[in-house]
């Protein structure tokens, strides 16, 4: 799959940053967005939302790709992470395993508030993983 153009890259992580700004984050008051692209090329966007019984919260990554499915994509080909911090945020181990079942090659970019930026792929973040391919006969 190709690489989103520098273009793609930037619109991506506006949209992200914009994402944020709806949060469900009453707890924590960490503001996080996600955005991602999928294989038709569409945009979806996700932000995180807690719950009073902390595991029942959702990260924004998922969020925006349980939204996609819902549409009916099914690949991911890039996912711009935006958290309200210093230095960039990577995803965490549960969004990493959901984006290897739809993008296990996938492109993860990650911007904050700081000069830092994490831009690396998924298969960099969770070598080995388990996944779809993995339950093939």
């Amino acid at each position: 799959m190709p690489r989103p153009t520098p273009t793609v890259v930037r619109r991506l992580e506006k949209a992200a940053r914009q994402a944020a700004k709806a949060s469900y984050s009453p707890y924590s008051k960490f503001r996080v967005g996600a955005a991602i692209l999928t294989g038709s090329g569409k945009v979806y966007t996700g932000t995180n939302v807690e719950n009073a019984s902390y595991g029942l919260c959702n990260c924004a990554e998922r969020t925006a790709i349980f939204t996609a499915v819902a549409a009916g994509e099914r690949t991911v080909r890039a996912v711009a992470v935006y958290t309200p911090t210093r230095a960039a945020t990577s995803p965490c181990g549960a969004c990493r395993q959901v984006i290897n079942e739809f993008g296990p090659e996938a492109l993860v970019i990650s911007v904050c508030d700081g000069k830092n930026r994490i831009e690396t792929t998924l298969d960099r973040l969770l070598p080995a993983a388990f996944g779809p391919r993995n339950l093939k006969g």
